[in-house]
């Protein structure tokens, strides 16, 4: 009996063995399947690569156009445009496009463009485009007017698919034909509209505040004086556009006049719009400096009634060539007559 029971104690404790190191029911794994994390063990089922390659990029959809140079294709939607001349990045803003890169003739951009253009990189104004710089700014469309850039289009075709636009004498026009190459059609239309607009309004105010009082709109530069008519861009905004009356004086036939110091009593004019060219340029103050102390001036009506109003240089460059400008111009020209009536 002894025997017997060692034995049936023996038997007992290997068949315990053998059930902790076998595995024994599934439930006591809580019904999880081992897997080879867990189990140790090897796997037939492929393990997915943890890097997955990444999808080929698509290629952006293009369309073809009509260019004074040919068919050119550009990108149906681009997102990094260029605008050549100091006026087509104007033209860009106009249609709510911040161009990666642009042409500047002053080394700040205008009030009116500062904060919008704070990562704009600026090209300078050469005859001969940056193109270094343009290839840095990565440019997926290249714009500009064919008067400008026909010289240089082949080099800039190498870097961007580039359209050139025919010239044009109103800046409408060149908007409308930046406008038709981006399908902004309508927006262009609008952006005219709300500035024929203003003007009206303006013209209405001006008339209460200036009557028939002859205006006259000059430029001081580095060196010389510029009046300016009726007859361009600029004085036709502060004439024709805003009705503010020029002198009888100055020849129809003109559209500016370079003068010296000592003509300038020809042009008494009842007001002075008076614009620096570059208001931080040491030649344009001094010139205006020497100006604005002789007797000449001094005995100028409009001097001695205080009729004199100065007018930012940068933000009156492109006045009558961009709708921005005339603007940001139409504005200034009311406040400082608003003023001088408070």
């Amino acid at each position: 009996m002894k025997r017997s029971r060692w034995t049936i104690a023996v038997i007992v404790l290997v068949a315990a063995l053998l059930t902790a190191c076998g595995g024994g029911d599934p439930a006591d794994n809580n019904g999880a399947s081992p897997t080879p994390e867990t189990s140790g063990g090897a796997t037939d089922e492929p393990v997915a690569n943890e890097q997955a390659a990444e999808p080929a990029a698509e290629t952006p959809a293009l369309r073809t156009i009509d260019t004074v140079m040919g068919e050119v294709e550009i990108p149906a939607e681009p997102e990094r445009i260029v605008g050549l001349s100091v006026v087509y990045p104007e033209l860009l803003y106009a249609l709510d496009i911040v161009p990666v890169a642009v042409q500047n003739y002053h080394e700040d951009f205008p009030a009116y463009l500062e904060e919008p253009f704070r990562d704009v990189l600026k090209t300078g104004i050469a005859k001969t485009p940056n193109f270094e710089a343009i290839l840095s700014s990565e440019p997926d469309l290249i714009i500009a007017p064919q008067w400008w850039a026909e010289k240089d289009y082949d080099q800039l075709s190498k870097i961007a698919p580039t359209v050139l636009l025919p010239e044009r004498d109103e800046w409408q026009d060149e908007l409308r034909d930046i406008a038709g190459v981006l399908g902004k059609d309508e927006q262009a239309e609008q952006v005219i509209e709300d500035l024929k607009n203003k003007e009206a309004q303006a013209t209405a105010r001006l008339d209460e505040l200036v009557g028939d009082e002859t205006v006259l709109y000059m430029r001081i530069m580095a060196k010389e004086i510029v009046i300016h008519g009726e007859n361009i861009s600029r004085g036709s905004l502060v004439h024709k556009q805003l009705g503010l009356k020029p002198l009888e004086a100055f020849p129809q036939s003109e559209s500016a006049l370079s003068i010296s110091l000592e003509v300038l009593p020809d042009y008494d004019a009842d007001h002075l719009i008076v614009q620096l060219d570059d208001e931080e340029n040491e030649e344009v103050k001094n010139a205006f400096d020497e100006m604005s102390s002789s007797s000449l001036w001094k005995n100028m009506k409009a001097v001695q009634n205080g009729h004199v109003y100065m007018v930012g240089g940068k933000e009156w460059f492109n006045v009558g060539m961009a709708p921005l400008a005339d603007d940001y111009a139409i504005d200034a020209i009311l406040k400082v007559f608003e003023d001088n009536n408070a």
